[in-house]
């Protein structure tokens, strides 16, 4: 019966959380929607700059969950602008939750809206979702050979002619990095050696192509590069091995005490365009990377160990940058859930929105 309440106990810390973000996804679509019809006969930049204030909205309730709820602390390395910027943002990938550290850091610069993401193409199906961020400026990519860059470049100068700001987020791994999956660990550190680049232990071998042609296509648009390394503390077992990055759901159950972001800013004129050139440079900086998280998993230093080097301060999320939103979408969404006919609109947005996110997307990959 303990064990049972206890399950049960753990089981809502997550369930309360999905529930809030998932349920009040089809009123945010319909209010997005509302004003996507509405802005038709608008100027394109209105459109943007409106979506973009949306767009904040809704993330910044998925952030009261995964800050405020969490109690996680978010200790940062270096020093954010407090400006907006149009950046290239580029991490290293280890958890499904390394999206919202994204969204952690756009947040205090008061940039949340311009974030946009490119996405493996699996994606794109999210229910509701996948449609969407492809609406909001993501791009959806497949990897290797099946890679197109034609429309990845079709995508970004679409945004960058209606001069839409730019927080674009960029994993070039490509893959999420699990000490537990050996084989794929084994695949990217073979490639590196076949390629005569430097072997990672603690990150994937990072692919060029959609990093490139972002930079390539963006130089003129974007003002830096943002360089961010992750590690979420709770990773190292007892033993001293690195264990997998919690997923989303285990982030909020509360089971990572602190993120760890190490932060560097680079100006446009230190990356090189040529792709040969570029490819070096974006190798060296992941073999960086590795060295960071090779030293916050295995330094014999317990004063070093699980942390970062150099000065850091620990940064809290006010609840005025997240819970008004949270009011403001549970009081749109509970409405429409008490009465017959908002639930029938709401479940015909469930079912009628995919379907046509689906067709969407096919149509125009």
């Amino acid at each position: 019966m303990l064990l049972s309440l206890v399950v049960h106990t753990y089981s809502l810390r997550y369930c309360i959380p999905a529930a809030v973000m998932l349920g009040t996804a089809p009123v945010y679509l319909l209010s997005w929607g509302a004003w996507r019809f509405l802005s038709t006969l608008l100027p394109t930049r209105l459109y943007h700059i409106v979506d973009d204030h949306l767009y904040t909205v809704y993330q910044s309730m998925v952030l009261f969950f995964f800050e405020n709820y969490t109690g996680v602390e978010i200790i940062i390395y270096g020093d954010i602008p407090k400006k907006k910027e149009n950046v290239l943002y580029l991490s290293n990938h280890q958890s499904t939750a390394d999206w919202i550290v994204a969204d952690m850091l756009a947040i205090r610069q008061n940039a949340l809206g311009h974030v946009r993401y490119v996405l493996k193409d699996g994606l794109k199906w999210l229910p509701l979702y996948g449609w969407y961020f492809s609406q909001h400026g993501g791009v959806y990519v497949k990897r290797s050979a099946k890679f197109d860059e034609k429309a990845m470049r079709r995508k970004l100068r679409s945004q960058m002619d209606v001069g839409a700001p730019m927080y674009l987020v960029i994993f070039p791994e490509g893959t999420r990095y699990n000490p537990e999956f050996k084989e794929v660990i084994k695949a990217s550190q073979a490639f590196a050696a076949k390629e005569g680049l430097s072997v990672l232990k603690h990150i994937l071998t990072p692919r060029m192509k959609a990093s490139h042609v972002a930079i390539d296509c963006m130089k003129e648009h974007l003002d830096a590069v943002y360089d961010v390394t992750v590690a979420y503390e709770g990773t190292l077992s007892a033993d001293g091995k690195r264990r997998s990055a919690p997923s989303m759901p285990e982030f909020l159950c509360k089971e990572c005490p602190r993120v760890h972001i190490y932060f560097e800013r680079l100006d446009m004129r230190e990356i090189p365009l040529e792709p040969v050139f570029f490819r070096r440079w974006l190798h060296d900086r992941f073999e960086m990377k590795d060295k960071l998280l090779t030293s916050f998993y295995e330094s014999e230093d317990p004063k070093v160990r699980c942390k970062f080097p150099g000065e850091s301060r620990r940064s809290l999320l006010s609840l005025k940058k997240t819970l008004p939103s949270l009011l403001v979408l549970s009081s749109l969404t509970l409405p429409v859930l008490f009465t017959e006919s908002g639930r029938k609109l709401y479940v015909k947005t469930w079912i009628y929105g995919t379907f046509l996110g689906w067709l969407w997307v096919y149509i125009r990959p």
